[in-house]
C-alpha cells in the first residue's frame, strides 16, 4: 500500500474530467439546438453549413426581388386593363358618333366623354411604381431571379412613347363629326391591338416570374434541409447522450471520492 501516489484517484479524476467535458458539450448542443457548438466538432461540416447558409440567404433575397417584380407587373396589368376599358368605351362612342341620325351637336356630347377618357389614358402613361416608370419609352427591366445572379428581362410596355397611343392623345382625336369619328375608330382599333399585345407580354412575364419564385422556394427548402442535417442537433439522440454523461459524471465523482479514501487504510497498519 502506498500514500504518495494514488493512481486510482488520478485515473478517476481523468475520466471524470472527460465525462464533465462531454456533459458540458451535450448541454451546449441542447441549449443552442446546434450540433456544431465549436468548429472542432465538425470542421468540414462547419464550412459546408456556412456556405449553405449564405446561399439560402441569397435565394431569399432573389425571391424578394422576384416578388417585387411580380407586384410591378401586376400593377402594370391593372392599369392596362383600365386603359382597355377606356378604349372599349371610346370605340363604342366612335361608333355611336357615326350615326347619321345624329347632328354634330349630338356628336359633341359624345366627344365630351371621349376626351375625358382620352385624358385618362394620357395620365396613366406617366404612372410609376416606387419611382420606376410603369410605361417607359421602351427600356426593359432586368430582374435577378437566382442566387448565382442569373437575370431575366421584363418586357417593356411603351405607352408614353408609342405612336399608336400618341395619335389618340396628341394631336387630340375627336369624334365631333361623322368623318372624325370614323378616323378615331380606326386609330382606337389599332391601339386596342397594341394593348392586347402589351397585356400578353406582361402576362408572359408574370408567368415566368411565378415559375421562378416557385423554383426558388423549392431550392431554398431543400438547401435548408441539407444544412439542417449537418448543423442541427437531433434532440432525441442528444438527450440520451446527455443522460448518459450525467450518470458518468455522478458515478465518476463517487468513485473519485472512494479512490481518495483508499490511502487512509494505510493508517491502520501504522497505528
Amino acid at each position: 500500500m502506498i500514500i504518495n501516489n494514488n493512481s486510482g484517484a488520478a485515473m478517476a479524476a481523468r475520466v471524470l474530467g472527460e465525462s464533465s467535458s462531454a456533459l458540458q458539450k451535450s448541454l451546449a448542443r441542447l441549449s443552442s439546438g446546434s450540433k456544431i457548438v465549436s468548429p472542432s466538432d465538425d470542421a468540414a461540416g462547419t464550412g459546408v453549413a456556412m456556405k449553405f447558409g449564405a446561399q439560402i440567404n441569397r435565394i431569399q433575397a432573389a425571391k424578394d426581388n422576384v416578388g417585387n417584380a411580380i407586384s410591378f407587373s401586376q400593377t402594370q396589368d391593372g392599369f392596362l386593363q383600365k386603359i382597355g376599358n377606356a378604349l372599349d368605351r371610346m370605340s363604342e362612342l366612335s361608333m355611336l358618333a357615326q350615326d347619321e341620325t345624329k347632328t354634330n351637336a349630338d356628336r359633341s356630347l359624345y366627344d365630351k366623354e371621349f376626351q375625358k377618357l382620352d385624358d385618362f389614358i394620357s395620365a396613366i402613361a406617366d404612372k410609376d411604381f416606387n419611382g420606376i416608370s410603369l410605361f417607359n419609352a421602351g427600356s426593359s427591366l432586368t430582374v435577378t431571379v437566382a442566387s448565382d445572379g442569373s437575370t431575366m428581362n421584363l418586357s417593356a410596355v411603351n405607352i408614353a412613347g408609342n405612336s399608336d397611343f400618341a395619335s389618340i392623345a396628341a394631336p387630340k382625336t375627336a369624334i365631333s363629326s361623322s368623318a372624325s369619328a370614323a378616323a378615331a375608330l380606326t386609330t382606337i382599333k389599332t391601339a386596342i391591338s397594341v394593348l392586347a399585345g402589351n397585356r400578353a407580354d406582361v402576362g408572359a412575364s408574370m408567368s415566368r416570374l411565378e415559375a421562378e419564385s416557385s423554383a426558388l422556394s423549392i431550392q431554398k427548402d431543400n438547401l435548408s434541409s441539407a444544412r439542417s442535417r449537418i448543423a442541427d442537433v437531433d434532440v432525441a439522440v442528444e438527450s440520451a447522450n446527455f443522460a448518459r454523461q450525467q450518470i458518468l459524471v455522478q458515478s465518476g465523482t463517487a468513485m473519485l471520492a472512494q479512490a481518495n479514501v483508499l490511502p487512509q487504510s494505510a493508517l491502520r497498519l501504522i497505528g
